[in-house]
């Protein structure tokens, strides 16, 4: 009798070893991140790119159907709206939005609350504008910009989501943050930054994310690649984070080429970002440089690189992970 309850209790033993390695093995970090697919991502874009948007412009029909594509998708993934329950919006009144838009527009916000400390917030930006379309009818699709960095950001917090699910979600809160009136002059991200429903000295950093579907022309012989802009103009210490996060773990090159202060393009003042960093928050923007596509109506989403959008949405994944989970708190060390 004996023999049979050690037989037993060592059958137990292992299977209950066998299942906290398998739940292990489903909680990595890297298992999550590699559940931002190329193909997921394809079939968003095919939809949030597609022409019944109409190019999504501020105000329009077409940029209303964006907002509630985003909302139904945190509603579906079971992610909290910060604002009210089922009130993903944060409405933005046409007279702030400048003479030549006549209707409210929106900004999209949906929140993963941190485990531990979750006052401390990191902010995920992308804006879901683009340029709308023509009198004749053409449709300025935007794929690129920014319908990569949107559905990228969607795909990030469903792995978030994920990790939530398994008890292992983040220890600091992450508010995923689409924003409107970007092509009209960053209107969205300056409003939330005016009107933020988290303060902004509990905001650690802004990762925010402007076309990361396509490959610059200059990069067509190393397309792993992805340009970081502002990474280390307000903290080091995120900065280097960042490039241990994609030494471990991605390995794309990291280009600053328009990181540059005497940068002519000057692209650190021209997306969401921007609207942090004039706050004092650490910054970075992830970016894949101008294609002869930009801001043209055959900014489609055949062209999109999807593997290598993915394998870049994945970086953006695994540092907001670093950031949401590391034992300090990130902060503008640049500033002291």
């Amino acid at each position: 009798m004996k023999y049979v309850l050690v037989v037993v209790f060592t059958i137990l033993t292992l299977s209950c070893n066998s299942a906290q390695n398998a739940n292990t093995k489903q909680t990595n970090r890297v298992d999550y991140a590699a559940t931002i697919t190329a193909a997921d991502l394809k079939t968003h874009l095919y939809t949030f790119a597609g022409d019944a948007f109409e190019g999504r412009m501020t105000g329009t029909d077409g940029q209303k159907m964006a907002a509630e594509y985003l909302r139904n998708f945190y509603m579906d993934q079971g992610i909290a709206s910060p604002i009210d329950e089922n009130n993903y919006y944060q409405v933005i009144p046409a007279s702030y939005l400048g003479r030549r838009i006549t209707n409210d527009s929106e900004n999209v916000l949906a929140y993963i609350q941190g485990s531990e400390k979750p006052e401390e917030v990191i902010v995920l930006s992308a804006h879901y504008d683009h340029v709308g379309k023509r009198e004749d009818g053409t449709i300025y699709n935007g794929a690129d910009d920014d319908g990569s960095g949107t559905v990228a950001m969607l795909e990030i917090a469903e792995a978030f989501q994920k990790a939530v699910k398994d008890g292992n979600g983040p220890k600091r809160s992450i508010l995923f943050l689409h924003v409107t009136g970007e092509e009209i002059g960053l209107y969205g991200s300056k409003y939330y930054t005016e009107n933020p429903v988290f303060p902004l000295e509990n905001t650690l950093c802004n990762l925010n994310t402007d076309m990361i579907g396509r490959i610059d022309p200059d990069k067509a012989d190393n397309p792993n690649y992805i340009y970081l802009i502002g990474s280390d103009k307000l903290s080091e210490e995120l900065h280097q984070l960042s490039e241990e996060v994609n030494k471990t773990y991605i390995n794309l090159e990291l280009d600053y080429k328009f990181n540059d202060d005497n940068d002519p393009n000057r692209f650190y003042y021209r997306s969401d970002h921007y609207n942090f960093a004039k706050n004092n928050i650490p910054v970075i923007f992830y970016f894949n440089g101008v294609h002869e596509d930009y801001h043209k109506p055959t900014d489609t989403p055949d062209k999109i690189e999807y593997e290598l959008m993915a394998k870049r949405a994945q970086l953006i994944f695994q540092t907001t992970w670093e950031v949401a989970n590391r034992e300090e708190r990130i902060t503008a060390d640049k500033l002291k």
